[in-house]
Order: structure tokens, then C-alpha cells, then sequence
């Protein structure tokens, strides 16, 4: 709505409040432009055009960006998509880089690229918590992808324990990890169902101060588990409780399911982890704005208690 109001007002000067969390310091990612149903990106002067359902409107404010489109992402009406490769002289990989913090960026299936440039808000809360806790800190990350908040953990002096249930998303985390000069700090990678892996550290007596997790909205596990975040979520984030140290610092849940609302996120938050330690809970929604524009991008929203 408040994208559509920006493209709508002419010579009126209106005031609008916005209520999001805006990562505005990205130097190397920006969107370019957006229209019909499309993102025209620069990840570190590589321009990648990708669909995205948030954009309604047909207005470009840029026109003359589109001409340089590298690579653009085709959705398939039977599900899924391919990439097609616009200049050849495409890397299969490059970089980008995010404050001290360097990413290996790749044209992946279902769009992506493997990283979340919205999500440097919660890494910077991530180091913020971690540096002024002022002792030592272990964090766990489930549902732990390419290691994005897993490298900024370890970059603020934590210790890490990174799970997803894919080999190639650890394995490109561990690129990641090695990209940020920080492959001898303090980490363990696991291939495994997120939820198998909660209950043996329930057993093992293992716990952390910091739970970070990303869950898709569907999901399968290493050996064929299936996940539902309908189903699923509450009753991990409820075994998660019994992994928490008894001075924990963080929980966060971050999310781009459709239709699963902020307060949802609280509700569960309230439910599990405030009940054993009585904390703050927030929640919010992340965007990213567009270049040289008023308008802004919503990607996914966040939960935390603190």
C-alpha cells in the first residue's frame, strides 16, 4: 500500500509512516527497479532480474536499468523455474560483501542466490548481542542455510553450531565461513533433520544462550523427514527451551511464509522460551528500498525474544 501511494502521488506532498526494519547500508546489493511481478537487482554490479510477488504495480522508475540484465530467473507454470544467462561473461560465482563480512554468491534452482541481503539487520543484532554480553556465547543455527548469521556470529566472537538438512547448503556455508577469514574460529557443521538433531542435544545435556532459525515453509530432512511449519514449528521451538542456558540471550524466528502473521511468531515465542525465562518479545517486518526511489521492498518478517 505504501508502495502503491509513493507511485500514485503527483504534485502532493504526503507523510507516510513506515513501520519496518530497512537495510540501507548494503553497499553492494541494491534493487534497481521493480515492475510487474519483477526485482532488478545489483549484487555487486552483477544486475540479476527475479520474480517476486509483493511487486503489483507495471511502473518502472527506471527504465533505462533493463537493458542490462545479466541473468534473468523464469518461473514455470508446472512449478519451479530455470535462469536464463543473458551475458556470457557471467561467473558461475562471485562475491559481495556486507561490512567485514564476505558472501559467494551463485544462480541456484527455485531463484535464489544464496543469501538474504535483508537479513543484515538481524546479523547486526546478532554481533551487537553477542559483543555486549561480554563472556563467552554459543549459538545455535537451525535451518542454518548457506551460514549468513553463522558467520556473523562467529565474527562477534561466538561459538557456532550450524545445522541444515542439505549437504550442498553446509558445504556452501563452509565456503562462506572460509570467504570471511574465519574458518578457524570456533564451529561445527552438521548435516541433519533439525528436529532429530534438537532432541539428541536434549539428551546429550548440551546447551545454548543464543537459537537462531530460519524454517522453510515445506520442507524434507537429510533421510526423507517432512517438515510442516504449520505443524512443526511450535512443538521444535518448544524443545528448544530445554537447550537453553540458564542465562540465555537470544531467540529469534525468522520467516517468509505466507500468510503467517508477526503476532503468530510472538504467540509462540510467548508460549515456549518466555515461559522459562521471562524476557522481551518483538517482532517486525524486514525490507529492503529500492535505489533512488521512495519505495521499498518487504521480504519476510521476524520474531525475537530477548
Amino acid at each position: 500500500i505504501v508502495n502503491v501511494l509513493f507511485l500514485l502521488k503527483k504534485n502532493v506532498i504526503i507523510t507516510l509512516v513506515i513501520y519496518m526494519k530497512l537495510v540501507n547500508d548494503f553497499n553492494e546489493y541494491q534493487i534497481l527497479d521493480m515492475s510487474e511481478g519483477m526485482k532488478l537487482e545489483s549484487w555487486n554490479g552483477k544486475e540479476l532480474l527475479r520474480p517476486d510477488p509483493q511487486i503489483i504495480w507495471n511502473h518502472k522508475e527506471h527504465p533505462e536499468y533493463w537493458d542490462k540484465v545479466d541473468a534473468i530467473y523464469h518461473r514455470s507454470n508446472k512449478g519451479g523455474g530455470h535462469w536464463e544467462t543473458i551475458n556470457p561473461k557471467l561467473p558461475a560465482t562471485w562475491q559481495v560483501h556486507y561490512k567485514d563480512l564476505t558472501f559467494n554468491i551463485k544462480q541456484m534452482g527455485f531463484k535464489h542466490t544464496g543469501l538474504f541481503p535483508e537479513q543484515a539487520y538481524n546479523w547486526n543484532y546478532i554481533r551487537e548481542t553477542i559483543k555486549k554480553a561480554n563472556r563467552p556465547v554459543k549459538v545455535l543455527n537451525l535451518f542454518a542455510y548457506t551460514g549468513a548469521a553463522s558467520c556473523a556470529a562467529l565474527a562477534a566472537g561466538a561459538e557456532v553450531v550450524h545445522v541444515d538438512s542439505s549437504r550442498g547448503m553446509v558445504d556452501w556455508a563452509k565456503e562462506n565461513v572460509a570467504s570471511c577469514g574465519l574458518q578457524d574460529k570456533p564451529i561445527r557443521f552438521l548435516v541433519d533433520d533439525v528436529v532429530k538433531f534438537v532432541n539428541r542435544e536434549i539428551r546429550r545435556g548440551n546447551k545454548y544462550d543464543i537459537i537462531l532459525m530460519d524454517p522453510p515453509s515445506f520442507g524434507r530432512g537429510a533421510n526423507g523427514e517432512v517438515w510442516d511449519i504449520e505443524k512443526d514449528l511450535y512443538p521444535l521451538v518448544e524443545l528448544c527451551t530445554q537447550i537453553l542456558s540458564d542465562d540465555p540471550l537470544l531467540f529469534i524466528i525468522n520467516s517468509y511464509t505466507t500468510g503467517l502473521s508477526m503476532t503468530v511468531l510472538e504467540n509462540v515465542l510467548n508460549l515456549t522460551v518466555n515461559q522459562k525465562v521471562k524476557g522481551t518479545i518483538s517482532s517486525d517486518e524486514l525490507g529492503v528500498p529500492m535505489k533512488d526511489s521512495e519505495l521499498i521492498l518487504p521480504c519476510g518478517i521476524y520474531a525475537r525474544w530477548e
